[in-house]
């Protein structure tokens, strides 16, 4: 990335600026702005997180916001209310109380001497979903937002459930925020009665897995903040942005085909970061692009933005299956409008063993074929969202494909090239009322290899529904579809399609309570792919490379260790999958303060037993500077057996040697058609 140090404008940055709420609350903001707003007002971007401007975020922010605020803007960096030097206590996702206050804090953005009364609103993950979120309530003030890595629908594309079944990310993304809810404020900043707020979030800030955990199909609980429910609601102009391998990019379509606000979506190969700083490459000129979208929408300045293509998306090359890509080969492609007239559905039916392309003719057509996934399916499969620091996309299918129900194509004789949804449509049967399958569309090389392409998860019981689910009938037919991630994809000539069916997917999602065996008739299957011929005007799509201001000095005490490890013991058949997020422990320099943050996640099984499936995280974050010194840790069990969940969970927090507060929990929780 290109480091930019000198700006149109030279910008001041404020630390800390304390911005009141209605009640009397006071969320801490960090601003950045032109110092000369003051006497000549300029728009202001709002980022609106929980996750620490003060340290947590402070690397990434030193590289967009200055660089935004060094082109005319007022950048502010708001820590949610219970989170950094913040007030309160954040005891859930997305409530009322979230975005009343970002309302709030918008409307005293407009009021500032130095803002002219435009605002816009920016954020990747949980600052993508608040900006949609606070869209739909319509402050009058805010004229536009970009959204990066974030859903229109709480339970449909979120990291909780995925086709009606239990994703581990859910026990991953509760862990976390049981972390950050453990950490204090900045003394420095917010003075002696930093310990009161950080016992008050100790005490109050929940189990957010026992929240999340008892709402699972879709109810009121999920609706709250799914802006699907009310599309209509968002009256200003909206950029959404993603990757395929992160975790949300599914959503970016349904906004482009519902939203009536001028939008537009990009997409391409990277995992949940901003594409500036995107892997899988190739990274590009993010910032230069929202300044493309901030200009038009915020200043009214001809930028040419929107002449550009509704979609424009990365059309991904073949190539070899690996944990961890630095970049992907492909090109841009466009579409004026989404859904897009000229993608077709093509039907490819299936045969015993095979999916017929071309003239190809069903040699037998079985009455049906059986599948009874052994728990190993999964191991390999990576994670629901790829961030990117870790080896964590899916590995060489071909080890999982042994416990799976293979169906594959003849080498193709031209280039196949996808953008949208693939799904199946699956007449099947199963001998169990609560079932799952899991289906994968992988690309196989003439050598064998074979490269996860995309996939999707169903809940049988979901079969009409995600509001109320049905148990099955054991040995009645039925007909379901599979629809898989969103993708674009090219598969070479003398490539093959691969399609492979399974009835668990450990340890990607929760198995159903028993093993299942599940029928499938083949005469009533089939794959459907939304292909697309590639178009001259393609080519005119382009992106100026990466930059950004110059990030921070960060000293590394103890260096950082990510990975994913599977760990395999034959004597007494036990598998676990270990995952290592360990940032290290750094010295932030500008702060005078070392900071670590530390995560282990164990997902384990023994034997085919789906009573011993077991989900385990620990954390530990340590704030250091002179004689104050902070440590905190977390531990979080989840099990299950056929009728409940279970949850322990341990907090434990130190000041020096001394530890100062400590809490268990012991939660049951109902299996309701999982």
């Amino acid at each position: 990335m290109k480091v930019v140090e000198e700006f149109p404008h030279a910008v001041e940055m404020r630390e800390h600026v304390e911005i009141p709420m209605p009640d009397g609350c006071r969320l801490a903001a960090r601003i950045w702005l032109p110092k000369t707003a003051m006497q000549r007002p300029v728009p202001a971007i709002l980022e609106y997180i929980p996750y620490r401007k003060r340290d947590m975020t402070r690397l990434r922010d030193s590289i967009m916001h200055p660089y935004l605020a060094g082109h005319g803007y007022a950048c502010v960096r708001v820590d949610l209310r219970g989170s950094g030097e913040s007030g309160g206590v954040l005891k859930d996702q997305y409530r009322q109380r979230e975005l009343d206050d970002g309302v709030a804090v918008i409307r005293w953005l407009a009021e500032q001497p130095w803002c002219d009364g435009n605002v816009g609103m920016m954020g990747i993950s949980w600052g993508g979903f608040n900006a949609l979120q606070v869209a739909t309530l319509a402050p009058p003030q805010l004229k536009a937002v970009v959204s990066a890595c974030s859903t229109d629908d709480l339970y449909l594309d979120n990291m909780h459930y995925m086709g009606g079944c239990l994703l581990t990310d859910n026990l991953s993304e509760a862990t976390t925020m049981f972390s950050v809810n453990t950490c204090p404020p900045d003394p420095a900043l917010v003075g002696e009665h930093w310990r009161d707020m950080w016992f008050q979030r100790l005490r109050h800030s929940g189990l957010w897995l026992d929240i999340w955990l008892r709402h699972q199909h879709r109810d009121g609980y999920w609706e709250h903040g799914s802006v699907s429910q009310h599309y209509g609601a968002i009256r200003c102009p909206v950029m959404l942005v993603g990757g395929w391998t992160d975790g949300y990019t599914n959503a970016i379509f349904r906004l482009l085909e519902h939203l009536k606000v001028p939008r537009q979506g990009l997409i391409g190969p990277w995992g949940h970061k901003y594409p500036h700083q995107g892997v899988p490459g190739p990274a590009i000129g993010f910032l230069q692009e929202t300044l493309r979208w901030w200009d038009h929408w915020l200043k009214g300045m001809d930028t040419g933005i929107m002449d550009e293509p509704m979609l424009r998306a990365w059309m991904q090359d073949s190539v070899p299956p690996t944990t961890r890509y630095l970049e992907r080969p492909g090109r841009w492609v466009g579409e004026r409008r989404w859904p897009a007239p000229d993608i077709r559905e093509v039907s490819y039916p299936l045969d015993s063993g095979r999916i017929l392309v071309g003239n190809e003719s069903p040699r037998s057509r079985e009455e049906m074929v059986e599948i009874q996934s052994p728990l190993s399916v999964g191991l390999f499969a990576g994670k629901w969202c790829s961030y990117t620091s870790a080896p964590d996309l899916p590995h060489d299918q071909r080890e999982e494909d042994g416990g799976a129900l293979v169906l594959e194509s003849a080498p193709l004789d031209r280039e196949v090239e996808i953008l949208g949804a693939p799904s199946v449509q699956l007449e099947l049967s199963c001998n169990q009322p609560v079932a799952m399958v899991a289906a994968r569309l992988s690309d196989v090389a003439p050598d064998g290899k074979a490269t996860r392409v995309t996939y999707g998860l169903f809940n049988l019981t979901h079969r009409n529904g995600h509001t109320e689910p049905e148990p099955l009938t054991p040995g009645k037919r039925y007909r379901i579809w599979v629809s898989m991630n969103y993708i674009g994809q090219n598969f070479p000539a003398g490539h093959r399609l691969r399609l492979s069916l399974s009835t668990s997917y450990w340890a990607l999602a929760w198995p159903p309570p028993k093993p299942v065996r599940l029928s499938v008739f083949p005469a009533g299957s089939r794959l459907i792919l939304p292909e697309r011929d590639p178009r001259p005007e393609d080519e005119e799509i382009r992106f100026e490379p990466p930059e950004g201001a110059r990030p921070m000095d960060v000293q590394f005490i103890e260096a950082p260790n990510h990975n994913w490890l599977v760990h395999r013991d034959l004597a007494l058949d036990e598998s676990v999958l270990e995952v290592i997020k360990d940032d290290g422990l750094r010295y932030i320099e500008e702060i005078d303060m070392e900071v670590a943050n530390r995560t282990w996640n164990w997902y384990s099984y023994r034997d085919d037993d789906f009573m011993s499936l077991k989900g385990e995280t620990r954390t530990e974050r340590i704030f250091r500077r002179g004689n104050w010194s902070v440590r905190t840790t977390t531990r979080t069990l989840l099990t299950a057996d056929t009728n409940n969940f279970y949850i322990h969970a341990e907090l434990d927090a130190w000041e020096g040697d001394n530890r100062v507060f400590a809490e268990n929990w012991h939660r049951q929780i109902p299996r309701d058609h999982l």
